[in-house]
Order: C-alpha cells, then sequence, then structure tokens
C-alpha cells in the first residue's frame, strides 16, 4: 500500500511516501511545498492546491492520512493552515483518493507508545522502523512521514488484518 502523508502548512506542507506491507514500511519520497512569506494569501492557498494535485498525480498513493488541527494560542496562525487543510482536502477528494485525519497525539502513540512523545523521540522512532541513517528534512516532511507510518500501522495491524477476512463474507 502507498500513502502518503501530509502535515498541512501554509508556509510549509510537508509530505512523505511510504509503501508499507504488513509492518514493513520503506521510504519513497519525501519533501515540502513552501510558499512565499508575503505572498497574497490567496495565491499561496492556489500554489498549494496545485502542487497537491500533480504531487497526487504523480506519486498515485491508494490512501492519505492527513494530521488533524490542534488550535494552540495562536489562533489567527491556526485559521490559514486550515485554510490550506482544507484547500488540501479538496485536491485528494478531487484525486478520487481515501483520506483519514489523525490528531498530533494518535501519530505519536501510534509511533513511539506515548502520546506526549517529544520531537526527538518522534524522529528517533521514524529513523528506526524505515532503516533510514539521518532524519529527512525539514522537520514538516520528517511529520508527514511520522503521520504516513501511523497510517500504515493502523490499516496493516492484526486488528486491520482480521476486520478485512471478516468482511469479505
Amino acid at each position: 500500500m502507498r500513502i502518503l502523508g501530509i502535515d498541512p502548512g501554509y508556509g510549509i506542507t510537508g509530505f512523505g511516501l511510504i509503501e508499507a506491507e504488513w509492518g514493513q514500511s520503506r521510504l519513497l519520497k519525501c519533501g515540502a511545498i513552501t510558499t512565499p512569506a508575503g505572498m497574497d494569501f490567496s495565491a499561496r492557498l492556489e500554489i498549494i492546491y496545485e502542487d497537491m494535485r500533480q504531487l497526487l498525480e504523480i506519486s498515485k498513493p491508494d490512501a492519505v492520512a492527513i494530521e488533524e488541527l490542534f488550535f494552540g494560542q495562536n489562533v489567527t496562525t491556526g485559521i490559514g493552515v486550515a485554510q490550506s487543510r482544507g484547500v488540501i482536502l479538496l485536491a485528494i477528494r478531487q484525486a478520487g483518493v481515501e483520506v483519514t485525519s489523525y490528531k498530533p497525539m494518535q501519530v505519536k502513540q501510534s509511533l513511539v507508545g506515548y502520546g506526549k512523545a517529544t520531537k526527538h523521540q518522534m524522529q528517533d522512532m521514524t529513523k528506526r522502523l524505515l532503516h533510514l541513517d539521518t532524519m529527512p528534512k525539514p522537520d514538516d516532511a520528517a511529520d508527514a512521514i511520522a503521520i504516513a507510518l501511523c497510517h500504515a500501522r493502523s490499516q496493516t495491524s492484526l486488528i486491520a488484518r482480521v476486520q478485512a477476512k471478516t468482511s469479505t463474507f
């Protein structure tokens, strides 16, 4: 299963494409969609949308996993990220790909086993699971890879296998 993980943002949107088969995963590609600061916001959203459409067309994922938004203290930034996430979801919908959202704590729990894991713990586990020498940059791409791994673990778990077998009857 090819899974595209997305860490949405309007300055930097991270992405990570992995191939996952029954508990084994490998990194195929990762990077970031960036938009220049100071550019008209609607133009930034257009860049994100068009780049996401191209990424989906080129990578041909079976599924997309995207981070749910967490509104901290800076609501203004959160609104911009929400708008970016909206155009990303539109591109995914138009591509006809299944999409699943994960909360940051779910991603941490899935990879590290602790919902309040640190960024260092997350990166270390991501490196181990994918057998990487170094963690991909920027951090947004690394976060997107972790989101894709979270989805892979939920889809290739023993519970998912049992559910797949029982749904065929």
